[in-house]
């Protein structure tokens, strides 16, 4: 896990809030939400999540003989951002994240991968669970490439995925 470095405070009336913000050990820089460096932690977050690495063995099944399944990611609101990518595996009857970070696969697979993408605010919506994928989809407010059917069969992992997006701390408030 990325260290945590407290930087910068912010008064509050009487008091000092020394707020922890998570930086990259290679740049130095804040990690930015849905950035290359966040990717990379949201992949330790998948593994950490039980629902998500003992609940998607079926869903891995469709893996094309390949062994891995991809998902990509973006802001949609952020031009010209890149996607992230996450490399998810079988290993040892645990469903496992072994990669986050830069895209690596350039054509995904319609019928096994996917690609996610919604507006930041949708996006941190989600992540602080104030609705689940259903309704995400339902209005819109989430858009997917990737089997449909397979994501309806597995709505309650998806849903810890998506609340997963909320808890890796980052800075929402720049692109990447």
């Amino acid at each position: 896990m990325k260290k945590l470095i407290t930087t910068g405070a912010i008064a509050l009336g009487l008091g000092v809030l020394l707020v922890p913000i998570l930086v990259s050990p290679a740049t130095g820089e804040e990690i930015v939400f849905m950035s290359a460096d966040w990717a990379e932690l949201a992949c330790e977050a998948w593994n950490e999540d039980e629902r998500l690495t003992g609940e998607l063995g079926k869903w891995m099944q469709n893996d094309l003989d390949r062994g891995f399944k991809i998902m990509q990611i973006y802001r949609r609101d952020c031009e010209d951002s890149p996607r992230v990518e996450l490399r998810i595996e079988e290993r040892d009857g645990s469903t496992q994240c072994v990669y986050g970070g830069a895209v690596k696969v350039e054509e995904l697979s319609p019928k096994a991968d996917y690609l996610m993408f919604a507006d930041t605010q949708r996006w941190q919506e989600m992540g602080a669970d104030k609705y689940g994928p259903m309704k995400a989809m339902m209005f819109g407010r989430l858009k997917f490439k990737g089997p449909k059917g397979e994501a309806m069969n597995n709505m309650g992992p998806f849903g810890n995925f998506l609340v997963l997006t909320g808890q890796v701390p980052s800075n929402a408030e720049v692109c990447p």
